[in-house]
């Protein structure tokens, strides 16, 4: 009779924990995502505690994976992705890296898509691009400079 070794079953809470972690959230990211408090999500990472049903659906939105693999039901598999532009493969480079590494590398990207919004907005407010604007101010020189000759 040989010894069975049976699977230790990990509680929800050290799940959620290294679900996200995996995701590359921090708490505070992860609370914000589902629209729950910091505090609500150390909570829920503890050994005993459980989520509410209506929080699931959202977390495992959240985190990228099932309800089922949330609650441990089923194993999480890692799909194979295959990158079909420079960006994409860019990004599954850097899905590679710790925690910390993505965190800071989504901050530098956050605030670099802020700034081009910031653009956009300032294009769309004068109606413009400023090569438009360029080509505009050239065409008007001349109009000018005759109507003083």
């Amino acid at each position: 009779m040989s010894k069975r070794k049976t699977p230790v079953m990990q509680s929800f809470g050290e799940r959620l924990a290294q679900l996200r972690k995996t995701a590359g959230y921090t708490q505070v990211e992860f609370a914000a995502e589902v629209d729950i408090t910091q505090r609500m999500v150390a909570y829920y990472e503890a050994p005993d505690a459980q989520a509410p049903a209506h929080l699931l659906p959202q977390m495992a939105r959240v985190l990228g994976v099932s309800v089922d693999v949330l609650l441990g039901l089923s194993e999480l598999r890692s799909p194979k992705r295959i990158a079909t532009n420079r960006l994409e493969r860019r990004l599954l480079e850097i899905d590679k890296f710790d925690p910390k590494a993505k965190r800071q590398i989504t901050q530098l990207l956050d605030s670099l898509i802020e700034a081009e919004k910031l653009k956009q907005q300032m294009r769309s407010r004068t109606g413009t691009t400023p090569s438009l604007r360029a080509r505009t101010q050239r065409n008007r020189q001349p109009a000018a400079q005759e109507a003083t000759a």
